[in-house]
């Protein structure tokens, strides 16, 4: 089966990915600080037998225990989205459930109870939504979630009380910021209740030109009206990095030399740091998207960002490597992908 990052997708030579995650918590459960051991497990057995009959045709569902995951593994999820570095930091008593093209993970005794967390190729957050909403519903049949008619669903942290919804697309910006405009985009996109975020969230740094877009209001608002509100500062966000591509195409001759100098290195060099990698295929998504490289494909370069990180070059060797190692298996990797001799 594909994953989900392999799959065709609209607006997908600027927007990443899709991702929605709703947290949710248990009534008559204490919240995650306040449990016991004894209730984390329990917890665990809920869910799971909440989710035993879910249809999900193809796209089974997989129950693992976070400590049965060594921690390259475990750090290798947390490079590739699919958990958040809170989740793998007590990895006992605490339970993922995936699905087979890694589309869907529901994080269980996170900070809270659950995460339920959809992601999609490209700007798919309407069904994104929709399969999260889903899964939900199932859930909500057999587990009483804490909610109030006031506050909404109850989290453990504020931000998160109402909806408990966080929606967010993974955006590649670099006209925008090659023209100095990211940070006027910030204040105006934080005036609509959007923020932006670095590559891996919350505190973390742009790395590749690639920024996080998420919603920043959970009260007072829908989850259909979230969704369409980040949907609709999305396309805003991509027409004005659209523009800003088309001044950037009248530097040519430079333009020229930084996208074909990254596919040269892409190719042949033999030795890749992670901080080269995220540069090179940047300029190299770049180039793709406007019309300069036609022999490698987008989701050719979503699969290479898939098998490079840091810890999932480590897990691919079976230990732990030293930096030099390390950078020259992801070159080795990157030409096998792109089938250089």
């Amino acid at each position: 089966m594909l994953k989900w990052y392999q799959k065709q997708a609209s607006e997908n030579e600027i927007v990443l990915s899709s991702r929605v995650r709703l947290a949710r918590n248990v009534a008559d459960i204490p919240f995650n600080s306040c449990m016991t051991n004894e209730q984390r497990q329990q917890l665990n057995q809920k869910v799971t037998q909440a989710l035993h009959n879910i249809h999900l045709g193809e796209n089974k569902l997989h129950f693992v225990s976070l400590d049965s995951l060594n921690e390259m593994k475990r750090c290798a999820m947390v490079e590739k989205h699919i958990v958040s570095r809170e989740f793998i930091r007590y990895p006992e008593n605490r339970m993922l459930i995936i699905s087979e093209d890694e589309s869907i993970a529901i994080m269980v005794n996170e900070e809270d109870h659950l995460r339920i967390q959809v992601m999609a190729n490209g700007l798919n957050l309407s069904e994104a939504y929709q399969i999260c909403n889903m899964i939900d519903d199932v859930l909500d049949e057999t587990l009483r979630y804490a909610f109030d008619e006031t506050l909404g669903y109850l989290t453990s942290c504020p931000t998160n009380l109402g909806t408990g919804l966080r929606a967010s697309v993974m955006m590649h910006l670099p006209a925008l910021e090659h023209f100095g405009l990211i940070s006027r985009l910030t204040s105006n996109i934080s005036k609509l209740g959007m923020t932006i975020r670095g590559t891996y969230g919350e505190g973390s740094n742009v790395i590749g030109s690639l920024y996080q877009i998420s919603n920043q209001i959970t009260l007072g608002i829908t989850e259909q009206d979230a969704i369409q509100n980040l949907e609709s500062v999305t396309k805003q966000i991509i027409d004005a990095e659209v523009n800003a591509r088309e001044n950037l195409s009248k530097e040519k001759h430079r333009l020229e030399d930084m996208i074909f100098r990254s596919l040269g290195t892409l190719k042949y060099a033999r030795m890749m740091s992670s901080k080269d990698f995220f540069e090179t295929v940047s300029n190299l998504r770049l180039g793709i998207a406007m019309g300069y490289v036609d022999e490698i494909s987008l989701i050719t370069l979503n699969e290479l960002m898939d098998l490079t990180g840091t810890a999932t070059v480590c897990e691919q060797a079976g230990k732990e490597l030293p930096p030099i190692e390390r950078d020259y298996l992801r070159a080795k990797t990157i030409r096998e992908k792109l089938a250089v001799e």
